[in-house]
C-alpha cells in the first residue's frame, strides 16, 4: 500500500466526504481511501476524542487506541475483514474514550464502496455517539448545559484560548405571568434563534438552565463581544414580534476570558455565574467581565478559586473558623462570638472570604461548605460554653443556603447530631439575602425560631431593603454596621443615627449589637444608648479557636 496519497485522490476523497456529510445528521462522519489507507474524519470527532487531525493515515489503528480494551478485539477483527475484502462493511457498537478520559457508547456503521472492477476502493460511514444525544435542548435545538460543559472541558484540555459569555433575559417571570408558559417558551425559542444568528460563525451557542444562554468563541476579544452584546441589548429593547405581541426585553450578561488551564469547568462556570449575577443585581444589565488579574490581591483569582473548590471535596482541607468576641455593652462580659470562615494554604496564604464566598454561592459544592461551617462552629461553641455558659455563637448564612428546600431540616439535624442547645445558636441574615423571596425567608425564620434558634440581621442600614426585612421578619438582634460608628466620637449625626436605629430595633422587639467598636471613646459614647452588645477590634480581632479560648479565659478573669 502506497504511503502518500496523490493530490487528485485527495480531492476526490474530499468530494465524497462532503456528499456523505450532507445526509449524516448528529453523527461523526469518516471516509477512508482504502488504497492509501488515508482518511478524513469529522472535526467534532477529532475534538471529542483527541484525534491527531481530520486527515489521517492508518486511521483505523489510531481509532482502535480510543476504543475500550474490552471492545478492541471485535473491532480489530471487523476492520481486518473489511480491508482483506472479506466483509463489505460493518454495523457494531463499542465504547470510545473521550479526551477527558470518560467512555462514550458509540454505534459505528460503514460500507465498502467498490470500483468498476469490484475492488474495494473506499470505506466510509458514520459513528453515532449515544452519550451526546442528551446534549441537545429540546426547546431551542441548541446544545444544552451538558454540551456546554463537554465543550468547555475539551477547550481546557487542549489549552484553547476562548472567550465565554453568559446572557439571560431579565424579569422573565413577568412574561410567563402575563402571557403564560407556552408563550414564554416561544420567547425562549425566538431568543435562542436570534442569538444563534447574531453569533454566526464567531462562536458556539448553548441553552443553559432557565433563561440563560452561553456562547464560547475563539475568534473574538472581550471588547468585541461587549460591543456585540450592546447591539443585542438595543435590538431587544426595541422589542421583538412573538405571535401577535411585541415583547421588550432587558438582558444581563457576564464574560470570562479563559486563559488559565489549570482549573476545571465547574470553577470557570462559578466565575461566569458570578459575573452574570453582578450584571443582573448591580450593573443594570451591563456586561460584566470576570477579571483574572495576575497581580495584587486578585492574583490568579480563577486558579485560587479552583484550589478552594478542590479543598471542599478534600474534607475541607485548608478551611478554618475564626471567632470575634461579642460582649455585653455595659458589663463587657463575653456573651458570644461571630464565626468567620477562613481559607489558607502555603502557596496562597490566607484568603479572605469576600474573595471566594460570593463566587461560590451558586456553586453546587457551596451547601456542603455551609453545612461544615455550622457544624464546626457549634462544635467549638460547646467547648466555649464550658467556661462561658451564656455564650451564643453567631453564624452567617448565604442566600444560596437558605434557598435549599432541606435547609431547616439540615440545621435541626446538626443540632441533634452535636447535642447543641438551639437557643445558643444565632443565624445571621446578610444584605445579600434580599435576593430571596420574603415569604421563603419568613417561613425559615418562623420554623427555626419556633425551635429556639435566634436570628440576627447583619449590616443593618447598609442595604436599601433593610427596613423592609425588619418589618416582615422577627429578629432577636439587629447588628449596626461599623460604617455608622467610625466617626461617632466627633460626628453628631452618627450619634443621632445610632439613637434612631436603636429606637427602630426597640419598636420591633430586637436588641442592638454595634459592630466596629475600636476605641474606649467609641465604647463610652455607645453605652449611652440602648445598645445590648458590642463587637470590634477594641475587644479582639477575629482569631482562631485556640487563641479565642485563651482570650475568653483571660477575659473572664478580668471581668470577674
Amino acid at each position: 500500500m502506497e504511503q502518500t496519497i496523490p493530490e487528485g485522490r485527495k480531492k476526490r476523497l474530499d468530494s465524497l466526504y462532503e456528499a456523505l456529510s450532507i445526509v449524516a445528521d448528529d453523527t461523526y462522519v469518516y471516509l477512508c481511501d482504502m488504497r492509501y489507507d488515508y482518511s478524513r474524519w469529522s472535526q467534532s470527532a477529532v475534538d471529542t476524542f483527541g484525534l491527531p487531525s481530520t486527515y489521517m493515515y492508518a486511521a483505523g489503528d489510531i481509532w482502535e487506541e480510543c476504543i475500550h480494551p474490552d471492545d478492541r478485539a471485535s473491532y480489530h477483527a471487523s476492520i481486518d475483514a473489511i480491508f482483506s475484502g472479506t466483509d463489505g462493511g460493518h454495523d457494531m457498537q463499542y465504547r470510545a474514550k473521550r479526551l477527558n478520559g470518560n467512555y462514550d457508547v458509540c454505534t459505528c456503521r460503514g460500507i465498502v464502496i467498490r470500483d468498476e472492477n469490484g475492488e474495494p476502493e473506499y470505506f466510509g460511514g458514520t459513528i453515532r455517539n449515544h452519550d451526546i444525544q442528551g446534549h441537545i435542548d429540546t426547546l431551542t435545538g441548541l446544545r444544552n448545559q451538558y454540551g456546554f460543559f463537554e465543550d468547555l472541558q475539551n477547550d481546557i484540555a487542549k489549552e484553547k484560548l476562548v472567550c465565554i459569555w453568559m446572557v439571560g433575559i431579565g424579569k422573565f417571570s413577568e412574561i410567563n405571568e402575563v402571557y403564560g408558559y407556552h408563550f414564554g417558551n416561544q420567547v425562549l425559542q425566538r431568543f435562542g434563534r436570534y442569538l444563534l444568528d447574531h453569533v454566526g460563525n464567531r462562536g458556539s451557542v448553548y441553552r443553559l438552565d432557565g433563561t440563560k444562554f452561553a456562547v464560547i468563541s475563539s475568534t473574538q476579544t472581550p471588547e468585541q463581544i461587549t460591543d456585540n452584546y450592546e447591539n443585542l441589548r438595543k435590538r431587544f429593547r426595541q422589542g421583538i414580534e412573538v405571535g401577535d405581541n411585541k415583547i421588550i426585553m432587558e438582558l444581563n450578561a457576564g464574560l470570562l476570558l479563559l486563559d488559565n488551564f489549570s482549573v476545571d469547568d465547574q470553577t470557570v462556570y462559578s466565575c461566569l455565574n458570578f459575573a452574570y449575577g453582578e450584571s443582573k443585581n448591580r450593573k443594570q444589565g451591563d456586561m460584566v467581565e470576570f477579571y483574572n488579574d495576575i497581580s495584587g490581591e486578585n492574583r490568579q483569582r480563577i486558579e485560587k478559586l479552583h484550589v478552594i473548590r478542590v479543598s471542599i471535596t478534600q474534607q475541607f482541607k485548608g478551611f478554618s473558623i475564626h471567632y470575634q468576641p461579642v460582649v455585653d455593652a455595659h458589663t463587657e462580659e463575653l456573651i458570644g462570638a461571630e464565626a468567620l470562615i477562613r481559607w489558607g494554604s502555603k502557596e496562597y496564604g490566607m484568603v479572605q472570604p469576600d474573595m471566594f464566598i460570593p463566587l461560590l454561592e451558586k456553586d453546587p459544592l457551596f451547601p456542603d461548605l455551609g453545612k461544615w461551617i455550622i457544624r464546626q462552629s457549634i462544635t467549638d461553641a460547646k467547648k466555649i460554653m464550658e467556661i462561658c455558659p451564656r455564650f451564643v455563637i453567631n453564624v452567617n448564612l448565604s442566600y444560596a443556603q437558605l434557598e435549599k428546600p432541606d435547609f431547616v431540616d439540615m440545621v435541626l439535624e446538626l443540632l441533634e447530631e452535636t447535642d447543641f442547645p438551639a437557643d445558643h445558636l444565632c443565624l445571621e441574615i446578610t444584605e445579600r439575602c434580599r435576593l430571596l423571596d420574603i415569604e421563603l425567608l419568613k417561613n425559615i425564620v418562623v420554623n427555626l425560631r419556633g425551635c429556639g434558634i435566634k436570628f440576627a440581621l447583619d449590616d443593618f442600614g447598609t442595604g436599601f431593603s433593610s427596613m423592609g426585612i425588619v418589618k416582615n421578619l422577627d429578629f432577636d438582634t439587629i447588628k449596626i454596621d461599623r460604617s455608622f460608628v467610625l466617626k461617632i466620637e466627633d460626628d453628631k449625626k452618627e450619634r443621632e443615627l445610632i439613637e434612631h436605629f436603636t429606637s427602630v430595633a426597640a419598636t420591633f422587639g430586637a436588641r442592638v449589637c454595634v459592630e466596629g467598636v475600636e476605641t474606649a471613646g467609641m465604647r463610652d459614647i455607645l453605652q449611652r444608648f440602648r445598645v445590648y452588645s458590642f463587637q470590634g477590634y477594641f475587644y479582639s480581632r477575629p482569631v482562631d479557636f485556640d487563641s479565642f479560648m485563651e482570650w475568653a479565659k483571660e477575659h473572664q478573669k478580668i471581668t470577674a
